[in-house]
C-alpha cells in the first residue's frame, strides 16, 4: 500500500493520518543538567524525528530520567538548548504552549494514577483535566480499554490492579487526549516480561498507524531492538547513538559461547586472556574484541590450551554485549574490579545436605479464599543456581516467604537447608541467607557497620564478624568504602554488600528476590560472577527470582509459576527445545513497506506478524522452506530474512500466553 493509499485509509476512518516527513519533532544540542554541585547529564546532544520510536537505555543514575523531564517542559536546565515542535524550552511560557500536543509518562508503577479511583474513573478524570469533548470521550476510551485489553476491569481500583495492568492504564491517561509525542520514562521497569511485550505492541502500533513519536527510556538492553534509534547513555553522557545494530557493530568484536566439562576451571583460563567472560547457565558466554565470528571461534579455541571443549559457536552480539565492550574499550570500567570469595576459616553451616538444598512438597499458601500457592513441588540441588520465573502476581515472593520460614505453609511440607518446613526454629535461619525485593540496609550507617549489625543479629562471637566483614569486603570489592555511609554508594556497590549482609553467617542456602532490579549491566556481571564461584566453589544453593529473562540464561535449572501453580520445569535449554518444537522459530525480516507485509504475511496464513523496531518478526515452524516462501510472495531477498533462536522472553511469553488464552487463539498471539 503506497503512502497516498494509507493516508486515504485513515481519513476514511475518520483518523488523523501519519505524517511521511523527515521533520524533527525534538532537537537536544549541548544539553547540560545539574544538582547543586553533582552534574547528572552533560553536553548530551539527540535529535527524534516524526514518527520516530526512539529508546533512551542506560543505567540508573545515566541522567535518562533528567533529559526526559527537560524534554517534557516540566524541568529547567542549566546548559545547553532543547526545542519540541520547533519551541524552544527555556520558559515555562514556552513549555505551556506545547503541553496539550504532549503526553508524558513519568517512572514508576503507576505514580501518575489515582489508587482510590477505579480504572474508569482515572482515565475519565485525565480526559477532563486535557478537556477532552465528551462526544469524543467515549469512543477512545472504549479504543484504549480495548487495545489494552483492561475493558474487563473497567470497575477495579487502581490499587488493587497488577505492575501491568497499571503501566497499561498509565499509558491510556497519556494518550487520552490524543498527543502528538509520547514521552515515556521506564514505562517497563519492574513489570513482567508477558505485560512489557503487550505494552510493546500498543506502543508500536500507534506509532505504525496514528504516526505518533515516542521518547522511551529503558534500563532492559534487550529492549534496544525495538527502537528504530538509541541513544546509550552512561554517568551523564552519550556513549554512542544510531541505529541498534548499527550501535552493536560499534563494539567491534564477536560474542563466543563455549562449553566445557571443565567450566570453573575454564573460565579462570579464559579470564587471562579476554577482558569480558561470563557464566552463562552450563555455557560460558565471552566477547573477543576486534575479531569476526570464525577468527573469534580460533581465537577462544586457542586460548583453552589441552582443556576439553565440548561445543563452541559464535553468537550474534547482544546490546548487552556491546554496552560492556564500548564502556572497556572508553576506559570508562573494568570487569576487574577485585572480588573473589577468598577463604575464612569457620566451622558454621559447613556440613553436607545430601545432595538436595531445597524441596518443596505439594505446599500451599492460602489468604482467605484466595489461594496464592497452589501445590507447588519441586527440588533444588545443593550448589545449583535456580531460577524461580512469573509474571507479576504469580506467587513467586510468597513462595520465598513460605521457604524462608517468614510465613507459613496452609499446606504442604518441604525441607531447606536440612531442615524441615514443618519444625522450623533458629536453626533455619542459621542456615539460610535472604536478600529481599528492597535493600535492606540501614542507610545511614557505614559499609562497616551494616555488615557487623548483621553478624550480631546472627549471634555472631567478635572474632567471626571480623573474619566475615573482611571477607565480605574482599567478595565485594568493598576495602577502599569500608567507611563510607551506605547512602553514597553506587547501586551496583550497595547491591554487593546486601548480598554480603545476607551471606554474613555463611548460610548453605541462599534466597534472592529480584536482586538486580535497576542495575546496569556490569554490575550485574560482577553479581552473577559471585553468585557462580559461591555455587561452583562453595556449594551454596541459589534460589533466585528476575524479570531480566537474560539473567534466566544464567540458571542451571529454572521453574515457571503461574497463578500460583508451577508450569514448567526444565534447564534453559531444554524449555528453549520444547517451545521450538511446539511452534517452531523466529523469522526477522527487513520490508521496505512494513504495513502491507504484515498484511500480506497474516493473508497468507503466517501468525500473527508484528513490528519489532523496525523488523517484522513471524513465527515458522519450517524456517527453511518458509524464508523462500516469504521471498517470493513480498520480492525480498533471502538476505533480507533472518531466522533468529529462540530467547528466555520468547519462551516465557509463549508459555504464559497458553495458559492464559483459549488453545484455539493462542497461536494467532504469539509474537504479540
Amino acid at each position: 500500500m503506497g503512502e497516498t493509499a494509507l493516508v486515504s485509509e485513515f481519513r476514511l476512518a475518520g483518523k488523523q493520518p501519519p505524517h511521511f516527513t523527515n521533520q524533527s519533532i525534538i532537537k537536544v544540542e549541548a544539553f547540560g543538567k545539574s544538582y547543586r554541585k553533582t552534574v547528572a547529564v552533560s553536553d548530551v546532544n539527540l535529535e527524534v524525528r516524526r514518527g520516530q520510536l526512539y529508546g533512551l537505555l542506560g543505567p540508573d543514575g545515566a541522567g535518562k530520567s533528567s533529559l526526559m523531564k527537560a524534554v517534557a517542559g516540566v524541568m529547567s536546565f542549566e546548559a545547553g538548548n532543547v526545542g519540541v515542535f520547533d519551541v524552544r524550552l527555556d520558559s515555562e511560557a514556552a513549555s505551556e504552549t506545547i503541553k496539550d500536543r504532549i503526553g508524558f509518562m513519568p517512572q514508576g508503577l503507576g505514580l501518575n494514577l489515582y489508587p482510590e479511583l477505579s480504572v474508569e474513573e482515572n482515565i475519565d478524570f485525565f480526559a477532563r483535566l486535557r478537556l477532552v469533548p465528551e462526544h469524543e470521550l467515549f469512543e477512545r476510551k472504549q479504543q484504549l480499554l480495548a487495545m489494552t485489553r483492561l475493558a474487563p476491569f473497567r470497575n477495579r481500583l487502581m490499587k488493587k490492579l497488577s505492575g501491568g495492568m497499571k503501566q497499561k492504564l498509565g499509558l491510556i491517561c497519556t494518550l487520552i487526549h490524543e498527543p502528538e509525542l509520547l514521552i515515556l520514562d521506564e514505562p517497563t521497569t519492574g513489570v513482567d516480561p508477558v505485560s512489557r511485550r503487550d505494552f510493546w505492541i500498543i506502543l508500536s502500533n500507534l506509532v505504525r498507524e496514528r504516526g505518533i513519536t515516542a521518547l522511551v527510556t529503558t534500563a532492559y538492553m534487550d529492549e534496544a531492538s525495538r527502537f528504530h534509534r538509541i541513544s546509550l547513555m552512561y554517568e551523564g553522557k552519550v556513549l554512542a547513538e544510531g541505529e541498534p545494530e548499527r550501535v552493536c557493530e560499534m563494539a567491534e568484536g564477536s560474542v563466543v559461547m563455549l562449553k566445557s566439562a571443565s567450566q570453573t576451571q575454564a573460565i579462570e583460563v579464559l579470564r587471562q586472556v579476554f577482558p569480558q567472560v561470563q557464566p552463562e547457565g552450563n555455557w560460558i558466554r565471552l566477547f573477543v574484541d576486534g575479531a569476526k565470528a570464525e577468527e573469534a571461534v580460533l581465537q577462544t579455541r586457542d586460548a583453552m590450551g589441552e582443556l576439553t571443549v565440548n561445543r563452541v559457536h559464535a553468537e550474534e552480539t547482544e546490546l548487552e554485549d556491546a554496552f560492556t565492550a564500548l564502556l572497556r574499550h572508553k576506559g570508562l570500567t573494568s570487569l576487574d574490579e577485585e572480588t573473589t570469595l577468598g577463604s575464612v576459616n569457620m566451622e558454621t553451616n559447613t556440613e553436607s545436605l545430601n545432595g538436595i538444598g531445597i524441596e518443596a512438597l505439594e505446599l500451599t499458601k492460602n489468604f482467605g479464599e484466595f489461594t496464592a500457592v497452589d501445590r507447588v513441588s519441586f527440588k533444588v540441588a545443593e550448589g545449583e543456581i535456580f531460577g524461580l520465573l512469573g509474571a507479576n502476581g504469580a506467587g513467586k515472593t510468597t513462595v520465598i516467604k513460605v521457604l524462608t520460614g517468614i510465613m507459613p505453609a496452609s499446606r504442604g511440607s518441604g525441607n531447606v537447608a536440612g531442615a524441615n518446613l514443618t519444625h522450623l526454629g533458629r536453626a533455619i535461619k542459621q542456615r539460610i541467607g535472604y536478600m529481599s525485593q528492597q535493600f535492606s540496609l540501614y542507610t545511614d550507617l557505614t559499609v562497616v557497620e551494616n555488615i557487623l549489625l548483621y553478624a550480631g543479629i546472627y549471634g555472631l562471637r567478635p572474632v567471626e564478624a571480623r573474619a566475615r566483614c573482611d571477607w565480605i569486603c574482599t567478595m565485594a570489592g568493598l576495602h577502599s568504602h569500608i567507611n563510607e555511609r551506605t547512602s553514597r554508594l553506587p547501586v551496583g556497590m550497595r547491591q554487593r554488600l546486601a548480598l554480603g549482609c545476607a551471606l554474613v553467617h555463611r548460610p548453605r542456602v541462599l534466597f534472592l528476590d529480584e536482586p538486580t532490579s535497576g542495575i546496569d549491566p556490569i554490575g550485574r556481571q560482577r553479581f552473577w560472577k559471585i553468585l557462580f564461584q559461591l555455587s561452583r566453589e562453595e556449594g551454596v544453593t541459589v534460589l533466585v527470582t528476575t524479570h531480566y529473562m537474560s539473567e534466566a540464561e544464567h540458571c542451571d535449572h529454572l521453574v515457571l509459576m503461574h497463578a500460583g501453580r508451577l508450569v514448567a520445569d526444565a534447564s534453559p535449554e531444554v524449555l528453549k527445545q520444547e517451545v521450538e518444537t511446539e511452534v517452531g522459530r523466529i523469522l526477522e525480516l527487513d520490508s521496505p513497506h512494513a504495513k502491507h507485509a504484515l498484511e500480506h504475511l497474516a493473508a497468507n496464513g503466517f501468525n500473527n506478524p508484528v513490528m519489532f523496531g523496525k523488523h517484522i518478526h513471524v513465527w515458522s515452524k519450517y524456517p527453511e522452506s518458509d524464508v523462500v516462501r516469504i521471498s517470493d510472495l513480498l520480492g525480498l531477498e533471502h538476505a533480507a530474512i533472518r531466522v533468529r533462536d529462540l530467547s528466555m522472553d520468547d519462551v516465557f511469553v509463549h508459555r504464559i500466553r497458553s495458559l492464559e488464552r483459549p488453545v484455539s487463539t493462542v497461536t494467532e498471539e504469539l509474537m504479540s
